[in-house]
C-alpha cells in the first residue's frame, strides 16, 4: 500500500515533466551556447601590488605579466580551482583600462568572460535581438582564442566578454 502511494504521488510529477518537454519542444534552440565562466576581470592601479596580494598573501598560482597592444592592457591570471582572476592595467594612455581607473582611482571589477561554442553564430543572433557588440569582428584575446565584447547596458550594467571556447 506504501508503493501503491507513492506510485500515485509521482505520476502528476511525470505527466508535468512530460508536458514540459513537449513545451520546450516548441522553442527555437540557439545554434550557439553558453560555456562556463572563463573569468572574472579586475582593473588595478598596481600591478605589481596585486600579484603580490593573490601569490604572496593569499597563496594563489599567478601568471607572468603579457602585454596585450591590440587592448591596450597589461594582464595576469590568477588560477582559482574552477576559474581565473585577469588582473588588467593600462598599457598606453588610450587603454580602456586607463579610463576606467580614472573614474575608479582603487580599481574594481571591470568585466566577466564567459565562453561560448561558436562566436560568430552568437554575434549574429545577438545582433538580431538588439544586443550591442562593442567591435565589427572578434580579436584575438588574452588566451589566443577570438573574443567579443558586449555593451554593458545592454547587459545589465556589466561589461560581458565572450570568448570562443
Amino acid at each position: 500500500s506504501g508503493l501503491l502511494i507513492r506510485l500515485q504521488t509521482s505520476a502528476p510529477t511525470i505527466r508535468t515533466l512530460s508536458s514540459l518537454n513537449s513545451f520546450s519542444q516548441n522553442i527555437p534552440s540557439c545554434l550557439w551556447k553558453l560555456g562556463r565562466l572563463n573569468h572574472v576581470a579586475i582593473a588595478v592601479p598596481d600591478l605589481e601590488k596585486a600579484q603580490s596580494l593573490y601569490k604572496d598573501v593569499l597563496g594563489a598560482q599567478v601568471s607572468e605579466t603579457v602585454a596585450l597592444p591590440e587592448h591596450g592592457v597589461y594582464t595576469v591570471f590568477v588560477e582559482l580551482g574552477n576559474t581565473k582572476l585577469e588582473l588588467l592595467h593600462p598599457l598606453g594612455e588610450k587603454s580602456p583600462i586607463a579610463s576606467f581607473l580614472q573614474k575608479n582611482k582603487t580599481g574594481g571589477m571591470h568585466h566577466i568572460c564567459i565562453e561560448v561554442d561558436d562566436i560568430k553564430a552568437a554575434m549574429t543572433e545577438l545582433k538580431k535581438k538588439k544586443i550591442r557588440i562593442l567591435s565589427e569582428e572578434p580579436k584575438i584575446g588574452a588566451h589566443g582564442k577570438p573574443v567579443i565584447f558586449l555593451h554593458p547596458k545592454d547587459c545589465h550594467g556589466v561589461l560581458v566578454e565572450l570568448e570562443q571556447a
